[in-house]
């Protein structure tokens, strides 16, 4: 039976937008992962970001999702409850605390904002492949939800404080970018760092995979940004079109830096850029024009690079072992994002995107990099005191790391499996780990 707040249109596009969201997680980073690590880390790389896509979900609808989403509870998070009944399913749309509704069912809202959720964890594993016990993961993906991810959801996109103030988040620069980077190297600082010969060879082992990875995670963005305005909206097509700009730029702008300083250009490298550049646009997708988007492409094929080539290399990061530099792709690409949509958000997306701000600095409102910046203060405060209260809490009850036999040989010690094979009847041989 139809109902008079329903839009079919929209509905439709937002199951789809979410849908393209949960690719880029479930096969996207999964198969990426895969390809992107040596082989002895294939499958317990794989298996992380697989875990934490289904734990999640479980974890969102019984409590965490009204946290984010639900009735305030204190000004930075709502309160937990479940939402899963059929009454709660079939109801229209809405986010209480900010009063923004939507034409399509709750049901909608809640599975689009889940995909948002679960990603955040699997970027976070990124940054500890290759050593963190899958036992702590099992453990840390419903706490790390449950006191970092839905308090940065609910003060920027809830209502909470944060959005009261002004600062923009399109669609997670922020709350899901700079909080999984800031998160997986407090993690991988604290769980220490792979073995020696790990971190000395570290090949990828399958490059084409890693690819097919990559592709669906940059056309899954389109339904990242595009599905936040919450309709099948004009802003929602500005959004989609500046993602793909700002990416394609940061893959030309990071491939020549690779050329100019490495002297070739390199697939792992383009593959980077075009995270960075993913990255920073997405806290400006629907609030930037065109020339935005390209501005803040040819800046996240360059500062990025430069905190991974450069600063990467001085004593804290050699210490701190980022797996898969996490920090410098999602970290500091989201802060970099963050600050430039204060300085380039236009008064017409804002606009369009039904914000009250007038735009950022290059319509004369620079006190929006201000808010922006305090913003992107409270997400890295909030994660580095979160991940690592967590983590030592964790410690007392499982080890955060494999055990050495493990570690050295990897997934057949781990899983009991291989991500290659390749036997004649079945039979199992004895597996070196490299």
């Amino acid at each position: 039976m139809s109902v008079a707040w329903l839009n079919t249109g929209d509905n439709a596009w937002q199951l789809t937008a979410a849908t393209v969201v949960g690719l880029q997680s479930v096969p996207g980073l999964v198969v990426l992962y895969a390809g992107i690590v040596k082989k002895k880390w294939a499958v317990n790389s794989a298996f992380m970001a697989f875990y934490a896509f289904a734990a999640v979900l479980i974890a969102w609808v019984l409590w965490a999702y009204n946290m984010g989403f639900g009735n305030q509870w204190f000004p930075f998070v709502g309160m937990p409850h479940p939402i899963i009944s059929m009454q709660d399913e079939l109801k229209q749309a809405l986010i209480p605390a900010s009063n923004t509704s939507a034409a399509f069912p709750m049901s909608t809202m809640v599975y689009f904002q889940f995909v948002f959720a679960a990603i955040t964890l699997v970027i976070m594993a990124g940054a500890v492949l290759g050593r963190m016990s899958f036992k702590a993961w099992m453990i840390f993906v419903p706490l790390w939800l449950t006191f970092s991810y839905t308090v940065g959801a609910f003060s920027l996109w809830g209502g909470g404080f944060l959005s009261s103030l002004g600062v923009i988040d399109y669609s997670g620069g922020y709350v899901i970018h700079l909080s999984a980077g800031v998160a997986g190297f407090v993690a991988a600082a604290v769980i220490g760092p792979r073995l020696a010969r790990d971190r000395e060879n570290f090949q990828p082992n399958n490059v084409l995979l890693m690819l097919v990875g990559a592709g669906i995670l940059w056309l899954g963005w389109n339904g990242f940004n595009g599905g936040d305005p919450y309709a099948a909206s004009r802003d929602a097509g500005a959004a989609v079109l500046n993602t793909n700009i700002a990416t394609a730029v940061s893959v030309i702008v990071w491939t020549i830096m690779d050329i100019f300083y490495f002297k070739k250009p390199s697939v792992i490298g383009a593959v980077q850029g075009m995270i960075t550049g993913l990255v920073a646009i997405t806290p400006a997708a629907g609030v930037v024009d065109g020339w935005g988007a390209i501005a803040i492409g040819i800046s996240s094929g360059i500062i990025p690079w430069l905190s991974m080539n450069l600063l990467g290399k001085t004593a804290l990061f050699r210490k701190v072992d980022d797996t898969l530099g996490v920090f410098h792709t999602h970290a500091v690409a989201g802060l970099l994002g963050g600050i430039m949509t204060g300085l380039l958000a236009t008064k017409a997306g804002c606009a369009a995107f039904a914000l009250s701000t007038p735009g950022g600095a290059i319509e004369g409102n620079w006190h929006q990099v201000w808010l922006q910046l305090v913003g992107a203060a409270f997400i890295i405060v909030l994660n580095i005191v979160v991940t690592y209260i967590l983590l030592k809490l964790i410690s007392l009850v499982v080890p955060l790391r494999m055990s050495e036999e493990e570690l050295l040989v990897g997934d057949d010690a781990v899983h009991g499996e291989e991500a290659y094979a390749f036997f004649g009847d079945g039979e199992r041989r004895p597996v070196a780990g490299d």
